[in-house]
């Protein structure tokens, strides 16, 4: 790809799209929000759509930034996004999902794990809800060991071992996931208390100690099969996941 200057009317419709989130390595840059009708479950749903890049280089020329990204091969790396349904900003009460990548569940249908029915089951609960935003985490696949560590990490449990076991046998902690930028972009975006919907602690935790008002959390079970009773009960014995639904107070 060659490097060209940007023609005056396009940094102008671009320009004003794009919000400089200042972080302690650089920067995030937030681009949306964008229309996106979406299919859910056979009805069709608008919601805002925002992506988000990070970057060493921290500067509100914008038109700097977009002249480089034709001589970066963005493809061969990943960029998280938001989705984000009704006055998600100034609405009063308001239901979150931060949802991990997972290439085999989200997109394949797998069902070694329940991420592809907690993706479609979080978008459906925050349109019944009817303020909300999906954060969609493209850097966490395996809990943050990537989708080829991954995969070795799915034949190892085909040979007996829970995944966190086989996380750490090769050489991962079994959770390394990380949720500061998310929580800079949702604070960027909202200011009032959210509702949570997750199974795990270690994110509520994050959001708490970020300083943001939880209002409470919603857990989000189900899809569970003979291929994945291990799965989730690893998730609940080993990983601290809670099984019971428990609202959480700001204390």
């Amino acid at each position: 790809m060659t490097q060209t200057k940007l023609e005056s009317k396009v940094l102008s419709v671009l320009e004003d799209k794009i919000e400089l989130i200042k972080t302690n390595k650089g920067a995030i840059y937030l681009v949306g929000p964008i229309q996106l009708p979406v299919n859910l479950y056979g009805e069709t749903i608008e919601f805002q759509w925002y992506c988000w890049l990070n970057c060493e280089e921290v500067t509100e020329n914008y038109e700097k930034i977009i002249e480089k990204l034709s001589s970066v091969n963005l493809a061969e790396l990943q960029q998280s996004s938001v989705l984000s349904y009704g006055d998600f900003s100034y609405g009063d009460d308001a239901i979150i999902r931060m949802h991990s990548i997972c290439h085999t569940g989200d997109i394949f249908g797998s069902k070694r794990c329940d991420c592809g029915y907690q993706l479609k089951q979080s978008m459906k609960m925050i349109v019944d809800h009817g303020t909300g935003a999906l954060f969609y985490l493209a850097n966490h696949e395996g809990r943050g060991i990537g989708l080829f560590s991954k995969a070795m990490a799915y034949i190892l449990q085909e040979n007996g071992y829970d995944t966190v076991d086989a996380n750490e046998s090769l050489g991962f902690v079994d959770d390394s996931r990380n949720y500061d930028d998310a929580i800079l972009v949702l604070k960027t975006l909202r200011s009032k208390p959210v509702t949570l919907m997750t199974n795990n602690p270690k994110k509520l935790k994050a959001l708490k100690d970020a300083g943001l008002e939880v209002s409470e959390r919603k857990p989000l079970w189900g899809d569970v099969s003979e291929f994945n009773e291990n799965y989730l009960e690893t998730k609940i014995k080993r990983s601290g996941h809670l099984e019971e639904e428990e609202t959480c107070s700001n204390d």
